[in-house]
């Protein structure tokens, strides 16, 4: 009796220790030319949505410095903003200070392009005569900041994030976004 209550025990960890790998190994790698082209691409539809237009918004491209330093970030699993962002030579080897968004959730909601438009419909709450926000807007100014052409994002699988009470086994989802 001892001996099959043991191995149900064993069974039962071995599943739930695989569905936790399972989950943990879905989301993408900051090497995923996949995972890229989402984020780059969510980034420069959401810029070209601005009005009015900026004079001088700049393309976004991939900068894989800013996606290890979002990884890193991330892999804390912690809520809140990376505290060398303003450290030269700290997150990226040419550009300081450097930007960030982060969207924490559901791991079952997440996809990079739901994230940043996440960010994206903080519009609302910015005033374009004023230039400035009437609530929280700074994850939509930083997507659509003009002079911002470089950015890396990443994402990590959480068991919890501390910071972000009531979420387990979440997505953890970090841009990083130069210059700023």
């Amino acid at each position: 009796m001892k001996v099959r209550l043991f191995l149900g025990v064993l069974l039962l960890l071995d599943l739930l220790s695989s569905c936790y790998f399972y989950k943990s190994n879905t989301l993408p790698d900051i090497e995923d030319t996949q995972f890229i082209k989402e984020c780059v691409n969510a980034h420069n539809n959401f810029r070209s949505k601005v009005n009015p237009p900026a004079r001088n918004m700049l393309h976004m491209s991939w900068d894989s410095a800013l996606a290890k330093s979002a990884k890193a970030w991330a892999k804390r699993c912690h809520f809140d903003h990376n505290v060398y962002l303003t450290v030269p030579g700290k997150m990226h080897p040419n550009f300081t200070p450097v930007g960030e968004n982060i969207w924490t959730g559901s791991l079952s909601l997440f996809s990079a392009s739901a994230a940043i438009h996440n960010w994206y419909n903080e519009v609302t709450d910015y005033n374009f005569e004023t230039r400035y926000c009437t609530r929280k807007c700074g994850h939509y100014t930083q997507v659509v900041w003009a002079t911002s052409y470089k950015v890396g994002c990443a994402v990590q699988f959480c068991p919890r994030v501390t910071g972000f009470k009531g979420l387990t086994n979440g997505a953890h989802f970090v841009c990083n976004y130069a210059p700023a």
